[in-house]
Formats: structure tokens, sequence, C-alpha cells
């Protein structure tokens, strides 16, 4: 595969238990290059794979097929009646980009890795973890801060492309889990994309076995990847 002649090389990882799926067995393709194009990484986008740190990767599981990618149309994305509600309800938080990632990002991300997902793989966060799945050397992502006076409680790191946006990971203070933030965090990367005149937001894989990763149909219209393409749901808002 190449993109302005950029040649790239795909890798297999052996089979590891899945973390999503108790009984499924894990495979993933990797593409770990030093330096990749960003178009051709939108390409590759959507192509269903994704990035963590530098590492290009995609499922490749030899008897699963239960991640499907996901993206949002942002021209045609209207929040559900629940959506707005979460926008109403938090009316009175700030929310700021900036183009760098800050100290006080880690100290919100290892509170909410160690007390939401302490059955988890990212478990226990760490300085060095957070860098090499945030950090990349290629692509700088941007960071989408919500404030409540001078309180950070909700960052999401998101990578800004050519005509999409691509949602990298989501974390919030656990305290204000009422507020709904992580679904607030999606909402305002579908408004950015919009204003910025982007075509998709993707959010990655849906996986509805998993409770974790099973809610991202909740924004709809949205495509998944298929053998035939990406095929649109009907909005039934």
């Amino acid at each position: 595969m190449s993109s302005k002649s950029q040649q790239i090389s795909v890798g297999v990882t052996k089979t590891f238990p899945c973390s999503y799926l108790d009984t499924q067995m894990e495979q993933l393709l990797l593409l770990q290059e030093e330096s990749i194009d960003i178009n051709l990484f939108e390409q590759l986008l959507s192509l269903g794979f994704r990035r963590s740190g530098g590492t290009i990767y995609k499922p490749q599981c030899p008897h699963c097929n239960a991640c499907l990618p996901i993206r949002i149309p942002s021209a045609t994305f209207t929040p559900s009646r629940r959506q707005k509600r979460t926008l109403k309800n938090n009316r009175d938080l700030v929310w700021k980009i900036i183009g760098k990632q800050a100290e006080y990002h880690y100290t919100l991300y290892e509170t909410y890795i160690n007390q939401r997902h302490s059955d988890g793989p990212m478990y226990p966060a760490s300085k060095e973890q957070y860098q090499h799945f945030i950090g990349s050397g290629w692509l700088d992502p941007v960071f989408i801060e919500l404030w409540i006076a001078d309180k950070l409680v909700g960052v999401a790191v998101t990578d800004i492309l050519p005509h999409s946006l691509s949602a990298i990971y989501s974390f919030f203070a656990p305290e204000e889990h009422k507020r709904s933030l992580g679904s607030l965090l999606i909402l305002l990367q579908c408004r950015l994309a919009k204003l910025m005149g982007k075509d998709f937001v993707y959010l990655g894989y849906q996986i509805d076995g998993s409770r974790k990763m099973n809610y991202k149909r909740d924004y709809t219209p949205y495509q998944i990847l298929t053998r035939s393409g990406w095929l649109q749901t009907p909005n039934d808002k």
C-alpha cells in the first residue's frame, strides 16, 4: 500500500486473550512506522484501522468479528432526546481545545483508570503507559478539556485529520459520573467536526457483546464498516 509513494509494511501479532470478550482470542494487524503521511493514515481509518500511540492496528481475530469499525457522519448527526438533556445539564461547564498535553491531564487520567477501569488492561495507570498510548511521533492530537470553574473534569484526546476527527480516548472525573461526561465529550467532538467541515467522527470499534464498548450505537445515524463497505443505519430518532 502506498500514499505519495510511501511504502508501509504490515505484521500480525500472535493470538492473546481478548480484553473485551472473555471467551475470545485476539489477533491484530500492526503497522509500526516511524513516520506516516496523515492522508494515508486517514485512508487506513476508512479501512477500519486505529492508532494507539504511534502503532496503527486492526483486529484480525481468527474466530471472531465482533469489533465493528464505527463512524458518525457529522453533517447528518443530531443528538437524541437523552443526549440533548446531557448537553442541557452541562451548560455550566466550559470547554476548550488545547494543542498539547499537560501534566494535569495525566493526573485526571490516573484517577479515572484506577477508579473506573481497575479490571481493564490499562490498570494500574502509569505515566509511561499514558505517554505510549496517547503520544505519537508523527501526529499530535488535540485535547478537548471540560472545566467546572477551576476544576478539570474531562478530557477527550482527538486526532484532527484532513476530512475527519478520530476519537482516541476520553477520561473524566469519576465523582462527576451523573453528568454523563463521556457522552458529552463525544457530542462535543461531533459538534467540532461539523464546525470544522469534517465529514466523519471515527469512534473506533463497537463491540455489541462488551458492556464497556457497546454504547456507540447511541449516536445516530452512524456507519458500520462491513465486507460490503460502510453501511449507514437509518436515523430513527
